[in-house]
Order: C-alpha cells, then structure tokens, then sequence
C-alpha cells in the first residue's frame, strides 16, 4: 500500500480550495491565514524567530518573515509527483546544529533514482552536506531525541531508530493492518462491502512525536479513509513492543500529533473521504486531548487538507495545509491556558 495514497492530486491543490471558507476557532481563540500562491506547504518548523516551511511544490525549503514573505533557501530537492498523482518531495524540516535535517520522500514518477531520494538529509544554505541514510521507503516524518534519529517510514508502516550519523539503523515497530467492519463502509460504496465482514488496510503512519520517554505516532489509515478509522499509539523509545499502547481512537485520518509544553496533546485530522468526491473540504480539525482523563476539545474546524502542526508559541498554533497556506491559532486577548 502507498503511503498516503490518494492523499492529494497535484493538478487539484488550488482548484479544490476555491471558495474554502475561513477555518473556525474554538472560542477564545482567533485566526489568521497566510497563503503562497502554487505552494503545496508540508513541514513546518521553528529556528529562533524564524518560522520554516517545506514545499512539495518547486522541492524548496522557505523562511516566513514576520512581514508574510517566504524567502527559499537550500538547496532543489527532488519533487514531483509519485505513481499515484501524490506529490513527493521534502516532507519534513527541522533545524540541526549548523544546518537542517529534512525528510525527503521517494522517487518521483518518470524521474531516474537518485541518491537524495527517499532519505534523511542534512542539508545547508545551499548544498545537500549529507546524506544520513537512504535505506527508506517513503520517510515521512521524524524526531531526534539525544543521539537518536527516529523516522516514521508510512510506506513501511514502520518506525526506525538510527543514530545521527546514520548507523545502528534497526526497526523498533511494524504496525499490524487496521480492520473495520463492512457496515463501517457502506457510507463509501453501499453495494461493494457487505455489513457482517470484516475488511483490513494498512495503518500508514505519518505523524511522530517523542514525550515523557515514549513516541506518539498518528495512524492515518489508508485507503478507503474510513471515517474514525485513525488512532494515535504510543510505544516505549526503548522500543519494547510488548508496552505499546493505544492513546486515541475515532479519529478522522490523523496526520500528525505534537505535545504542547502543559502535557496536552494536540491531534490534527486530514479530513474525511468520500470515494467519488475525494477529500472533503473544511473537515480537517484540530484537537487537543487530555491523556489522563480523555477529554477532547476541538480547537480549530473547517481545515482543508492540512498536514502538519506547531505546538503554541509567541505566535500561537501554526498548520500548514497542501493549499499552500499557513493557518495561526492564537488565543484571544491576554493569554490563558485552555482547559
């Protein structure tokens, strides 16, 4: 199964967000939205008061400045579309030691294999400085921890350990096939599932988030989508298989999970999916989850086709979207932890 397989059309990113209303802050909050025109934006990082952006579009790594403009830098990266019309490029940034590290996804279709290609990166101002491993299938996301690389491999359906320098690589979890029943999809094709079986699809990893000396990783799901399919599980860095557990389940294809600084979970849900429409529109949402008592709490709906999410800051909450804008979630008048 690959990874994310019908997660966007290239030639629909603008197209399908035509007219796409402004997203909806839970009260108390407020929110702002700043577009690149022909931008398909995936990874979001910060570097001091810099805010960093990867684009699958042009395979560019971008600054935002505080007065909206998007500076590139580093180097072309390989990008494009894969097989299946899903765009491939850098998928993930974040800054280390003098230069960055990225998550460059796999090959593009009708482009020849190169070394740059579905690997982890260091890259500086200019040049790709090294390249840490390319014994991946589609990277997609990651975290460093001490000495340790952890990437999430969603063609795979796997997380990997490695050191920073790229050696000791070693699989610390392969994610068993998710199930639902036949009634769970009648909504998607009520005549090509019967309601008393039992249907499997690959988990598909993507978001990774290290906390309290476990990792939190999002199960998008894959194809069909089925709607409340998605988890969020979490297993020990040590990697003993045996205390993995399951955080969150009913989630609408989460895409990617963080940690505010209060213990918080923040959960980001893709959207849900119709066979013959796609993606819906504004059903992307933002949720934060309390781990000790359940609670959930919708912090932002109406999101179209987001994909990655920064804990608060000075500038709050920050999504990026395939649309190519970024979306901020600020907290309204003087700042107050929500519950």
């Amino acid at each position: 199964m690959r990874a994310l397989i019908g997660l966007i059309a290239l030639s629909l990113v603008i197209v399908a967000t035509d007219g796409v209303a402004e997203p909806k802050a839970a009260p108390g909050y407020e929110v702002e939205t700043v577009q690149k025109p022909g931008a398909i934006f995936a990874g979001l990082a910060r570097d001091g008061d810099a805010l960093l952006v990867t684009d699958l579009a042009d395979g560019r790594l971008y600054r935002h400045t505080q007065n909206d403009r998007f500076i590139a830098f580093g180097p072309v990266l390989p990008h494009g579309t894969d097989v299946m019309g899903d765009p491939t490029g850098p998928y993930r940034v974040e800054r280390h030691g003098s230069g960055y590290l990225v998550a460059q996804g796999w090959t593009p279709a009708n482009h020849d294999e190169g070394p740059n290609d579905h690997a982890m990166l260091e890259v500086d101002e200019g040049a790709v400085t090294k390249v840490v491993s390319n014994d991946f299938w589609n990277p997609y996301d990651f975290a460093v921890s001490g000495d340790s690389l952890y990437v999430i491999d969603a063609a795979r359906n796997s997380v990997e350990r490695l050191l920073l320098d790229g050696s000791g690589r070693t699989q610390l979890f392969a994610f068993a096939r998710l199930s639902t029943s036949g009634q769970s999809l009648t909504a998607l094709s009520p005549t090509e599932f019967g309601d008393k079986q039992k249907y499997e699809f690959d988990a598909v990893p993507t978001g990774l988030a290290v906390h309290g000396g476990r990792l939190y990783i999002s199960l998008f799901g894959g194809f069909p989508f089925v709607a409340g399919s998605g988890q969020i599980i979490s297993l020990p860095q040590a990697g003993q298989t045996s205390l993995a557990r399951i955080e969150a389940v009913g989630l609408n294809a989460p895409v990617d999970v963080v940690f505010e600084n209060t213990g918080e979970m923040l959960v980001l849900e893709h959207g849900t999916f119709d066979q013959s429409r796609g993606w819906a529109s504004e059903s992307g949402r933002l949720l934060s989850v309390n781990l000790a008592s359940g609670k959930r709490q919708v912090l932002l709906d109406g999101l179209t086709r987001p994909i990655d999410v920064l804990p608060p800051d000075n500038d709050g909450i920050i999504i990026s979207q395939l649309d190519g804008k970024l979306v901020f979630l600020r907290q309204a008048g003087p700042a107050q932890l929500h519950p």
